[in-house]
C-alpha cells in the first residue's frame, strides 16, 4: 500500500472527478490552508453546522439518535460551546476509487487550539460529502471557520482492488449530501 502524491491526486480529480470542487494549489493567505498538498488534500468545511446541545437532557444513543440534540446553523463562523462538539461537512464531494482507502487527519492549526477533527476512513468506492466532527476539548468556546481548511485526506492505494467495496455492500452512507446524522 502506498500513499499517493499530488501528481496522482490532481490526475484523479481532473479525469475521474475524485474531488469536486478541486483546488489545485494550497490556499493560505489569511485563511486556514486548503487544497492540494504534497501527499494529500486539505478539504474545507462548509457553512452547514449542527451544534450539539443538551437543552432537552437527551441521551446520546447511536441506535436511536435524535436530531433534537442539535441546533442547525448556516454561518461563516461556528462557535462550539466548551467541552462540546459540532457536526459539519466538507465543501468537496469525494468519489473514492475501488483500490483506494482514504484516511483523514485534523489540521494542526485546530489541534493546537484543542479542537479535534474526527472522520472515519473513506472506503473504496464510497462517494459523498464527508461529515466532519469537531470536538472542542477546551473549557472555552471555540470557533470553526467555514470555507477554510478543516482536515487533510491521505490517499492510500492498495496493491490490488478489494473484493467487496463500499458500493458493493450498498453502504448506508453512500452518496450522502449535507451533514449526515448516525444511521442504523
Amino acid at each position: 500500500m502506498s500513499v499517493m502524491s499530488d501528481i496522482w491526486i490532481r490526475e484523479m480529480a481532473k479525469t475521474k472527478g475524485m474531488i469536486e470542487p478541486f483546488v489545485e494549489a494550497q490556499k493560505r493567505e489569511g485563511t486556514i490552508s486548503y487544497g492540494l498538498s504534497s501527499y494529500g488534500y486539505d478539504a474545507r468545511v462548509a457553512r452547514e453546522f449542527k451544534i450539539f446541545t443538551n437543552v432537552d437532557s437527551a441521551v446520546v444513543d447511536p441506535k436511536n439518535f435524535s436530531d433534537q440534540s442539535f441546533v442547525d446553523r448556516s454561518v461563516d463562523v461556528c462557535v462550539i460551546p466548551p467541552n462540546s462538539f459540532a457536526l459539519a461537512r466538507t465543501v468537496e464531494y469525494f468519489r473514492i476509487p475501488r483500490d483506494v482507502l482514504v484516511i483523514c487527519l485534523g489540521k494542526s492549526t485546530y489541534a493546537r487550539c484543542g479542537i479535534i477533527v474526527n472522520v472515519t476512513p473513506l472506503e473504496p468506492e464510497w462517494e459523498g460529502h464527508v461529515t466532519l466532527e469537531f470536538s472542542n476539548t477546551t473549557p472555552l468556546p471555540a470557533k470553526i471557520y467555514a470555507n477554510e481548511g478543516a482536515c487533510q485526506f491521505l490517499f492510500l492505494k492498495g496493491d490490488q482492488p478489494c473484493e467487496v467495496s463500499y458500493a458493493d455492500r450498498a453502504g448506508k452512507y453512500m452518496g450522502q449530501r449535507g451533514v449526515t446524522l448516525p444511521k442504523l
